[in-house]
């Protein structure tokens, strides 16, 4: 038996996948055990292939592997989708009676399980209850308590009334009968459940979450996948703390929308994917210039222009260093992974505050959507400091004022930071223009004013550098030549694969980097190291460019731009083979 198990379903896109992966992954988690998924899903409302992948365990599970072992298959397709990943003894449930399901080939050595999916369902109240027939099913192969699955039932459709629930309920029972009186058959797996109490959400649920814990108050966007679900989650849970969330007409709006609020002195954000950044981009320049702090994320999808919108990349990072025209300071934050979605959005508000800059949260598809286990005091929102940065009130405006009793938001200070007051503070009226200003935010084109302001702009990033921890997470063998270094949400896969290579007697020392700007120097970490490999999710390496750039020393490179995310076994392959290989390619 496996030390994990490994379960998905798969059918065409508007058969439910979405929402039966998120049933079972919540019966597991609340059966005490640690959950991770991964979803495969076209760009479109019917047809296409979908899939929802679960990998459990009762340790902690950071990664997908190539191993599947119990498959619900609503489509014959989902057989030859998966089929590289199914081995002797995996279990595949489909429903025989279906018209296109009578000629199924189930592939040596594996399990067939003909389960009368749709008549089973309809005998309990409908046919739309199919998959939870399916659920149940899996539950008598697994060993898996039905009734841990009835709780994840009562909190999917409790709102809709109790006969609902009854239904499924009875579906899934008579998909668990149904395999428990026709095959007689001792399965490999047997699915242990503990007293644990886990958390279960999404990268998105965790940024939302994150933004509200840091005190933000306004979000406005605009529907894009996959940053769609931190609007969904902030909406209906903001405005209990006084907040609002608004959809704007488009990108360009909402960030405008979102610079508006933050300069009325709310805490402010928007959040969008690679299409809608670089709408935004006009307005970045002028949340910079006017020193507006800003949180802006950017959940990337595979580009360019409309690319694969449901597929995974990391293709951004240039877009969210460079963007914009001008010399613009910016500070870009990386979570690496679902936890630190949270943490990391609590401190790119802080950051914003602070330095009176924009901050790009810089997370990609495969973290928005993966559902992860935590334990609850992961999520410690009394734990949470904001800082709101150099905030000047009624008695502290005397002090920035110049010889006329004019406030000045924009004053040349030595660490670059400016004193900020918000609407309403006595004798701090004042504004900020986009074109280049002085000390009062009135336009100039004064040669000295100019460079003055763009010193002084620029003064907030060494600054920060001086008095922040810019660091990296450190795994695996500290002593080790090898020297691995990734970036975002490429931690987990990496953490797990360390695993595999230690399997195999390969010692690696692994660096991941949440900072790309400011970012920390790893020159004497990569001068030090025997051989240095770059992993990450685009074409061209853009980290890894960054990297040589820093330490003036070429690096290995594994990059993987087909749209799906690195898994643990894989990435050890490619780890094991980059290290073999005597190639440094550019």
């Amino acid at each position: 038996m496996p030390d994990d198990l490994n379960w998905a379903i798969g059918g065409e896109a508007g058969d439910g996948i979405d929402s039966t992966g998120k049933i079972f992954a919540q019966a597991l988690s609340r059966a005490g055990r640690h959950v991770f998924t991964s979803k495969d899903f076209a760009s479109r409302i019917r047809g296409g292939y979908t899939a929802y992948k679960i990998r459990s365990s009762t340790e902690q599970v950071e990664s997908v592997v190539d191993r599947l072992d119990i498959l619900v298959a609503l489509t014959e397709r989902t057989i030859d989708e998966n089929l590289d990943e199914l081995h002797e003894g995996s279990v595949i449930i489909y429903d025989g009676e279906r018209t296109e399901m009578q000629d199924v080939d189930v592939p040596e050595g594996m399990i067939g399980l003909s389960v009368p999916l749709q008549r089973l369902a309809e005998e309990a109240g409908g046919a739309i209850m199919q998959n939870i027939v399916a659920l149940g099913a899996a539950c008598e192969v697994t060993n898996f308590p039905i009734e841990n699955l009835d709780s994840a039932l009562e909190k999917k459709f409790g709102s809709k009334g109790e006969s609902l629930v009854d239904n499924n309920k009875e579906a899934a029972r008579k998909g668990q009968e149904f395999v428990a009186e026709e095959y007689d058959h001792e399965f490999d797996y047997d699915l242990d459940t503990t007293d644990n109490d886990y958390v279960l959400l999404n990268g998105d649920e965790a940024i939302g979450m994150g933004a509200i814990a840091a005190g933000c108050r306004f979000y406005a966007g605009y529907p894009i996948t996959p940053a769609t679900d931190v609007m969904e989650y902030l909406t209906g849970r903001i405005e209990q703390y006084g907040g609002e969330v608004v959809q704007a007409e488009d990108e360009l709006s909402a960030i405008n929308m979102a610079l508006g609020a933050a300069r009325a002195g709310a805490r402010s954000m928007t959040a969008t994917s690679g299409p809608g950044i670089d709408l935004m981009t006009e307005t970045f320049g002028l949340v910079a210039t006017s020193e507006t702090p800003l949180v802006i994320a950017d959940v990337m999808r595979s580009g360019p222009s409309t690319g694969m919108p449901t597929k995974q990349e990391q293709g951004d990072l240039n877009m969210t260093l460079y963007g914009g025209h001008g010399e613009i300071p910016r500070f870009v934050v990386a979570p690496t992974n679902v936890a630190e979605c949270f943490h990391k959005t609590v401190e790119a508000f802080n950051l914003a505050e602070k330095y009176q800059t924009p901050v790009f949260l810089l997370a990609d598809l495969s973290m928005a959507v993966t559902e992860q286990t935590f334990e609850p005091e992961e999520f410690d929102m009394d734990a949470v400091e904001i800082d709101r940065g150099k905030v000047v009130d009624d008695d502290e405006v005397e002090a920035w004022t110049d010889e006329k009793d004019r406030f000045q938001p924009h004053f040349p200070t030595a660490d670059g930071i400016s004193p900020r007051a918000f609407p309403g503070t006595t004798n701090a009226a004042h504004m900020s223009t986009g074109l280049e200003h002085n000390s009062l935010g009135r336009r100039t084109e004064d040669t000295e004013v100019r460079v003055e302001q763009v010193d002084k702009r620029n003064r907030k990033v060494e600054t920060a550098k001086e008095r922040e921890d810019f660091d990296v997470r450190e795994f695996g063998d500290a002593d080790s030549d090898n020297l691995v270094i990734s970036w975002g949400s490429n931690e987990g896969a990496m953490r797990e694969a360390l695993d595999f290579l230690e399997e195999d007697d390969v010692s690696v020392r692994f660096l991941s980097v949440p900072y790309i700007f400011p970012r920390p120097d790893l020159t004497d970490d990569i001068e030090a190291a025997d051989e240095v490999v770059v992993v990450e999710c685009n074409a061209n390496g853009q980290f890894a460019d960054l990297l040589e750039h820093d330490a003036l020393t070429r690096v290995k490179r594994v990059n993987k731009y087909n749209g799906v995310r690195f898994k643990a076994d894989e990435l050890a392959n490619e780890i094991r083979e980059s290290l073999q290989s005597e190639e440094v390619t550019a």
